[in-house]
C-alpha cells in the first residue's frame, strides 16, 4: 500500500495525513473547504518544525513531508488510486456512513476503508459499503505523531486479510497495533470515558475542585495529564458523543453522561478548542487557570 487518502483535516486527520507522509506514503488529503484543508497544513508544518527543534528531522526531511500530501475539496477526485483510505471526520454516525457510502463507490474495488472512530461500530460502518470484509477500524491516538497506539477494530465481517495488511501497515508508521473486538467504545474509551465522566461527577458533587481531581490523579495515580484537562484537550463534544454511543449501545446507566458535561457542551464551552473548558485557554493552550466558573 503506498496511496492513502485521509478524510478530515482537523486534529485527528492532519496528525494522520503528517504521520503517513512523514513516513514516504503518498497522501491524498481532504476537506470539505480549502480554508480546513489551509488550517492542517498550517498544524502539520508547525509540528515539523517542533520535530526539528528537538533535532530529530532535518529541514529537508520536512519538505519531503510536505511533498508528499496533496489537498482536495472533492473525495470522488482523491480516492480513484487509493490503496487505503482512513476517514476522519467529525465523531457522527450518520456523517461517517455517508463518508462511507461515498468512499465504497468511488474508491477501487480492492481499496481497504478505515475509518479512526473512537466509539461506533464497525460492523455498522461497514454495513453502508458493499465491501464490508475489507472495513476495519484504526483509532489513532493524539497527539497522532508522537503516540504509539493504534486501536485496529475488526468489524463482523472484517476479513483477516485486511487485518493483517493494516497491522502490518501501522508498524511500517512506528505504530504499534493492538487487536480489538467491535464493541462500543473498543478499549481504550471504555475505560477511559467513564473515568472522565466520573471526574466530572466528582466536580458536579462538590466533592473537589478542578485542579484538586486533576492533581490527585497525577500525583497519586501517575497520569501525565488529570481527567478534566484531558476531556478539555480531547474536546467536551467528542467526549459527550462518545459517552452518548457507549449508553445507547450496552444500555447501562454508568455511561449516562453527567449533566454538567452535557450543559457544557450546549453552551459551547468545548475545551481547548472553544478556547474554554473546565480551564481558560484564552491566553495559554496549557491548563493553566481554571475556567472562571470553577475557580474559587
Amino acid at each position: 500500500m503506498k496511496n492513502i487518502v485521509v478524510i478530515g483535516a482537523g486534529t485527528m486527520g492532519n496528525g494522520i495525513a503528517h504521520t503517513f507522509a512523514q513516513s514516504g506514503f503518498s497522501v491524498n488529503l481532504v476537506d470539505v473547504s480549502q480554508e480546513a484543508l489551509d488550517r492542517g497544513l498550517k498544524t502539520i508544518t508547525t509540528n515539523l518544525d517542533r520535530i526539528i527543534a528537538k533535532g530529530n528531522l532535518t529541514e529537508e526531511q520536512k519538505a519531503e513531508t510536505l511533498g508528499n500530501i496533496t489537498t482536495f475539496t472533492a473525495l470522488q477526485d482523491a480516492v480513484g488510486n487509493a490503496d487505503l483510505i482512513v476517514e476522519a471526520a467529525t465523531e457522527n454516525q450518520d456523517l461517517k456512513l455517508k463518508i462511507f457510502g461515498q468512499m465504497d463507490e468511488f474508491a477501487p474495488e480492492n481499496c481497504i476503508l478505515a475509518t479512526n472512530t473512537s466509539s461506533i461500530s464497525i460492523t455498522k460502518i461497514a454495513a453502508a459499503t458493499k465491501r464490508a470484509d475489507k472495513v476495519i477500524g484504526m483509532h489513532f491516538m493524539n497527539p497522532v505523531p508522537i503516540m504509539k497506539l493504534v486501536e485496529i477494530i475488526k468489524g463482523y465481517s472484517t476479513s483477516q486479510e485486511t487485518y493483517s495488511a493494516v497491522a502490518e501497515m501501522s508498524k511500517t508508521l512506528g505504530k504499534v497495533p493492538v487487536e480489538v473486538n467491535d464493541y462500543p467504545g473498543f478499549v481504550a474509551n471504555r475505560i477511559l470515558m467513564p473515568m472522565i465522566n466520573e471526574s466530572i461527577e466528582t466536580l458536579y458533587n462538590g466533592v473537589a475542585g478542578v485542579e484538586e481531581i486533576d492533581t490527585v490523579m497525577k500525583l497519586g495515580m501517575a497520569h501525565p495529564m488529570g481527567p478534566l484537562q484531558l476531556a478539555d484537550f480531547i474536546g467536551l463534544d467528542v467526549c459527550l458523543a462518545i459517552l452518548n454511543v457507549m449508553y445507547d449501545g450496552f444500555k447501562n446507566p454508568k455511561y449516562a453522561p453527567n449533566p454538567l458535561l452535557v450543559n457544557m457542551v450546549m453552551a459551547g464551552k468545548l475545551g481547548v478548542k472553544s478556547g474554554e473548558g473546565f480551564y481558560d485557554y484564552s491566553e495559554s493552550k496549557k491548563a493553566e487557570k481554571v475556567a472562571k466558573m470553577f475557580s474559587k
